[in-house]
C-alpha cells in the first residue's frame, strides 16, 4: 500500500507542476530568473549575466533524477556508498556528453542535448554499474543487480527528461512545427491546446521567427507521456518486474525520441533523418542486447519505505544539494542572451 501511496503522491504532485508550467513558461517574463552584475560601461550602466529558468528546470529535473534513483536503490537494500558512485559516474558522462553530443550534432557551443545524454548514459552504466560492484561491493559485502539498476536508471531519466520539458519551455527551445503547417487532423487535435511563446529573446523567435504564433506543444507531450512511462515503470520496478520495466520504458522513450523528431522545427542536425533520431535506435538495438546479456538475478521484492528512509542523512542531502548547483551552474548561466541593468536609488522610500 506504501508504494501506490507514493506513486499517487508522486502523479499529484507532477500534474499540478505541469499543469501551471504548460500554462505560464511560455510568457516572457519566465525565461530570466535573475541576473548577476558584470562589468560597468561609460553610461553607467552594467552587463548583466542572465540566470535563465532553463537552468532551475534542469537543476530541478537533475535533482528529482537522482532522488529518484537513491531511493529505488535503497529499496533494493543497496547500499550508500555504492549508490552514490554509480550515480556520480553516470552524471559526470551525461552532464558533459549533454553539451559535447550537442555540439557535434548542431555545431552550437551553447547547445544541450537531453538526447546525448541519455545515449551516452546508457552506454556507460551497466559497466559502471559492473565496476562498482567489482570493486566495492565485494569489500562492503554487496551486489547490485545490474539489471535493476539498469531499470532504476531507466525510471530516473524518464522522470528528468519529463521534468526538464519545462526548461525547454521557458526558454522557447525544443519547440514544435507551427499548427498552420500540420496536417488537419492535428490541426484539429491541438487547437486550443497549442503552445504560443512571446518574447524575443526566446529561441524560438530568434531562430524561426514563430513567437506569436500556434506551435505544437511537443514539450508538454513529451513531458505527459516520458514521466507517465516512469510512473507505470516505478510500480512494475516496486512489483519486481525490472526486466519489464527497462524495457518497456526504452521502448516508449526511444520509439517517441524518433517520432517526436518529426513534429519539431527547431534545427536538429542535417538530414531527414536525424542523429539524434538514430541515437534512439542505437539506444534500443542496445538496451535489448543487454537485457540478453544481464540475467535478472534479483528475488527479493524492493522495499520502498527503505529507500525513503535512505534519504535522511546529512551527507546525501548535502550531495544532492551539489547536484543541483552543478546543474543549474553548468545550465543556468544564458550564453545567447545579454542584459544591461541600471541602478537606482527610490527617493521617497528613503
Amino acid at each position: 500500500m506504501l508504494a501506490e501511496l507514493f506513486l499517487l503522491t508522486l502523479a499529484v504532485c507532477l500534474a499540478v507542476l505541469f499543469r501551471w508550467g504548460f500554462k505560464t513558461l511560455p510568457g516572457e517574463r519566465w525565461q530570466v530568473i535573475g541576473c548577476i552584475l558584470g562589468s560597468k560601461q561609460e553610461d553607467g550602466a552594467w552587463k548583466g549575466l542572465n540566470l535563465t529558468y532553463y537552468g532551475f528546470f534542469n537543476a530541478t529535473a537533475y535533482l528529482f533524477a537522482a532522488v529518484t534513483f537513491f531511493v529505488l536503490m535503497g529499496s533494493l537494500s543497496v547500499p550508500v556508498a555504492g549508490t552514490l558512485v554509480i550515480l556520480t559516474a553516470v552524471l559526470a558522462t551525461c552532464m558533459p556528453a549533454s553539451k559535447l553530443i550537442a555540439f557535434w550534432v548542431e555545431r552550437k557551443k551553447n547547445t544541450f542535448t537531453v538526447a546525448g545524454a541519455s545515449f551516452a548514459g546508457l552506454i556507460a552504466a551497466p559497466w559502471i554499474i559492473r565496476c562498482v560492484n567489482e570493486a566495492m561491493g565485494f569489500r562492503m559485502g554487496f551486489h547490485a543487480p545490474v539489471l535493476s539498476v539498469l531499470a532504476a536508471i531507466s525510471i530516473a531519466y524518464a522522470f528528468g527528461e519529463g521534468i526538464g520539458r519545462l526548461a525547454c519551455i521557458s526558454f522557447g527551445c525544443c519547440y514544435g512545427k507551427p499548427l498552420s503547417a500540420c496536417h488537419p487532423l492535428l490541426q484539429r487535435f491541438f487547437r486550443g491546446r497549442a503552445f504560443i511563446f512571446s518574447g524575443k529573446t526566446k529561441k524560438i523567435a530568434y531562430a524561426h521567427h514563430l513567437d506569436n504564433r500556434e506551435v505544437i506543444p511537443i514539450q508538454a507531450v513529451t513531458a505527459l507521456l516520458i514521466t507517465g512511462t516512469g510512473l507505470l515503470g516505478c510500480y512494475g520496478f516496486l512489483k519486481g518486474f525490472h526486466f519489464t520495466t527497462f524495457a518497456g520504458i526504452m521502448v516508449v522513450t526511444q520509439v517517441w525520441r524518433v517520432l517526436s523528431e518529426f513534429l519539431r522545427a527547431d534545427y536538429r542536425g542535417t538530414g531527414r533523418i536525424t542523429t539524434y533520431q538514430l541515437m534512439a535506435v542505437l539506444s534500443l538495438v542496445y538496451a535489448f542486447l543487454l537485457l540478453a546479456f544481464f540475467p535478472t538475478t534479483s528475488t527479493k521484492l524492493p522495499d520502498i519505505k527503505a529507500g525513503l528512509l535512505a534519504l535522511w542523512d546529512p551527507g546525501v542531502i548535502i550531495f544532492f544539494e551539489i547536484i543541483w548547483w552543478t546543474a543549474f551552474i553548468h545550465t543556468g548561466r544564458s550564453r545567447v542572451t545579454g542584459a544591461t541593468v541600471r541602478l537606482h536609488v527610490v527617493g521617497e522610500k528613503i
